[in-house]
């Protein structure tokens, strides 16, 4: 008898659990909605009755797989096929793996500068190559809206399973033909795609395009990259490591963009190669960011060797 009552007890709270997840799958859906559009056409997407697709006007139809909109654009006429490459990298590398213990303090760092820059009044933020799905992480109690963007599937998937809320939706779209209505955004962060990307001033120019008058787009890359090459043992061409194909510092990002709307372009450089190679992590991991880049500022000042930059760029208010 008791055993009975035991088992319709745990049916019901387990259902409940499914309930409450379903819910918050739907909102967070619903919430997408109000973004995005056909990256064909700019049109208006519409679901269908169970969910499963979108379409628009124009005649372009689109898989919803697990609540995560399948928006990609047709692939460019290129030898290569860039989405095909970044998805299959998704799945061969996990990017929530546990980091050794020097690249998680490098990336901890780089995190903690683009957070110290995100406006406290941004309350829409769209992240470029979630990756590891950080910003939604750390944003997800505070902001309205953190979009989850990746080109691959397989990261958005981890995200929403890993921060699901109402607030927080994921997509799968290319950057270089971004879903979303002209000025979505108060915020829009992207770090360490750009290396990757080959076309920078497109990709500069689409991320600026979703940003609302007064946002901030926050852009992070190795700075003055060298990149080195490999034989690739399949075309025998050379191939970059990383697949990193550019190199940048404050001037090479500056003039990616040069639209009307800018209206202010800053940079800051950081993480000290010196500090690095030393592993004086073991010891700066226990301190606060601004005594980390106190430091950082230090060192810079006598071995000029900095391996990440920051660029934000503004853009008018109206």
């Amino acid at each position: 008898m008791y055993k009975l009552v035991l088992i319709k007890l745990l049916f019901i709270f387990f259902l409940a659990i499914l309930r409450k997840n379903t819910n918050i799958e739907q909102k967070s859906l619903d919430k997408l909605m109000e973004y995005i559009v056909c990256p064909f056409s700019h049109s208006n997407l519409k679901l269908d009755s169970d969910n499963r697709a979108l379409k628009s006007g124009k005649g372009y139809n689109f898989e919803i797989k697990n609540n995560i909109p399948i928006l990609l654009a047709e692939p460019a006429n290129s030898d290569f096929n860039y989405a095909e490459h970044y998805s299959k990298d998704a799945e061969l590398f996990d990017y929530f793996e546990r980091r050794t213990a020097g690249t998680e303090h490098d990336e901890r760092r780089v995190r903690e500068y683009i957070l110290s820059k995100i406006p406290s009044s941004a309350r829409t933020v769209l992240d470029v190559g979630c990756g590891r799905a950080w910003i939604a992480k750390e944003l997800i109690n505070n902001k309205d809206f953190i979009c989850s963007l990746d080109i691959s599937y397989t990261n958005p998937a981890h995200a929403l399973e890993l921060y699901p809320s109402d607030n927080h939706s994921a997509v799968v779209a290319d950057a270089l033909a971004l879903p979303f209505r002209d000025n979505s955004f108060d915020c829009i962060v992207s770090s360490e795609v750009i290396e990757h990307i080959e076309e920078p001033e497109r990709f500069i120019t689409e991320l600026f395009r979703c940003l609302k008058p007064n946002g901030k787009l926050i852009i992070t890359t190795p700075y003055k990259e060298v990149i080195q090459y490999h034989l690739c043992i399949h075309c025998n061409k050379p191939t970059p490591v990383n697949a990193h194909l550019h190199s940048f510092d404050e001037n090479k990002l500056k003039i990616l963009y040069k639209g009307k709307d800018l209206a202010n372009f800053e940079w800051f450089a950081f993480g000290n190669k010196a500090l690095l190679h030393l592993r004086t992590h073991i010891v700066l991991k226990y301190f606060p960011f601004w005594f980390w880049k106190l430091k950082d500022n230090f060192f810079n000042m006598f071995i000029n060797k900095r391996a990440h930059i920051l660029a934000i760029y503004t853009k008018h208010n109206g």
